[in-house]
């Protein structure tokens, strides 16, 4: 959201400094739908557009808004909309923040843990630094790393590994005979996004299909590999 407004703020600036373009032909084909004069009025629009975007001024404005966790109701996250509502008026807009109070909820325990069928294992549930993303370590401003909105609960059930966990996933699973239902699913994050429906009906925590999911990190593959789910013993 920030990002799409910083975005703007360079669109709205640059309207009002950027040059009326002078490379549009006069014996151009007219836009469909369009005379020839408002043809090329859109058209010296369009190139005044095309010549906003400063690749450094994003580069400047995104490290600004990205240098510290900013999730709402934080602390930076107040100090990003104070910044934004000073750029705005600084491109000369009638600009001014309002509150609103809202339902954000946060966890207070996470575990995820492998209890029979293998060792014992326990998730770190915690993402390593990087040396290239200097914010990378930021622990003490971080969320701990959950699912928003996600109702709480305490589930043990048997694993079923479901690949990218995207509708055609649970499709192939179903022609192998495999039910998630009741199961809790790990799926590789890639493919999808944090929206993409987790199984072909529309939320597998409120339809009873699966029980809970999680999702691991690997590397970018270039080509999907063939799904080989794999289920506990006791599954």
């Amino acid at each position: 959201m920030n990002r799409s407004v910083a975005i703007a703020s360079i669109l709205f600036v640059g309207i009002s400094l950027a040059p009326v373009g002078n490379h549009v032909a006069a014996d151009e084909q007219p836009l469909f739908g369009y005379s020839a004069e408002s043809s090329r009025t859109e058209r010296q629009w369009e190139e005044k557009l095309r010549a906003i975007p400063s690749p450094e001024n994003l580069r400047a404005y995104m490290q600004k808004l990205s240098a510290r966790p900013h999730h709402v109701g934080s602390a930076y996250d107040k100090e990003n909309a104070e910044w934004i509502a000073a750029k705005f008026k600084e491109f000369g807009l009638d600009t001014h923040i309002e509150q609103f109070d809202v339902l954000f909820p946060t966890p207070k325990e996470r575990v995820v843990e492998l209890v029979e069928g293998g060792p014992k294992f326990v998730a770190k549930l915690q993402e390593p630094t990087l040396s290239q993303d200097p914010t990378s370590n930021q622990q003490f401003e971080q969320l701990p790393t959950y699912n928003a909105y996600s109702i709480d609960g305490d589930v043990t059930a048997p694993l079923v590994y479901v690949n990218y966990g995207i509708p055609e996933d649970y499709e192939q699973l179903d022609r192998m005979g495999i039910s998630v239902q009741g199961k809790i699913v790990i799926a590789r994050y890639y493919h999808s996004w944090r929206g993409t429906p987790l199984a072909p009906t529309a939320r597998p925590m409120e339809s009873s299909a699966a029980a809970s999911r999680t999702c691991r990190f690997i590397p970018v593959t270039r080509s999907r590999p063939a799904l080989a789910p794999r289920k506990t013993p006791s599954g």
